[in-house]
């Protein structure tokens, strides 16, 4: 079955970077449209960005957009997400999935920022 296990959330201050991983198995990973997932405290999970599967094509949500960069190494089968001038409002527990979603999600990984 399709295993998704999201890494390297953490604490950062405003204005800081993460970058985010996410290694999938269990599925051909290298025809899946890929995107990257949060869910904020009390708030529906929302889409943040997604990659196409041969990872030309990449699109945002408009609050992240110039500020988030998406990618991903088929031969390693993980998606990433770099996320940079870190804000509040980007605090969230952050997953990955495929699209359409792949029916069991991972743990995620919390994002927490604050000074």
């Amino acid at each position: 079955q399709v295993q998704l296990v999201e890494s390297g959330g953490g604490l950062v201050q405003p204005g800081g970077s993460l970058r985010l991983s996410c290694a999938a198995s269990g599925v051909d990973f290298s025809i899946q449209v890929m995107a990257w997932y949060r869910q904020a405290p009390g708030k529906q999970r929302e889409l943040v960005a997604t990659i196409a599967s041969g990872g030309t094509t990449t699109s945002y949500i408009t609050s992240v957009k110039d500020r988030f960069t998406i990618s991903r190494d088929n031969a390693k089968s993980t998606v990433y997400l770099q996320m940079n001038s870190l804000r509040p409002e980007d605090t969230a527990v952050y997953y990955c999935n495929a699209r359409p979603n792949f029916a069991s999600w991972g743990q995620g990984t919390q994002v927490t920022v604050s000074s």
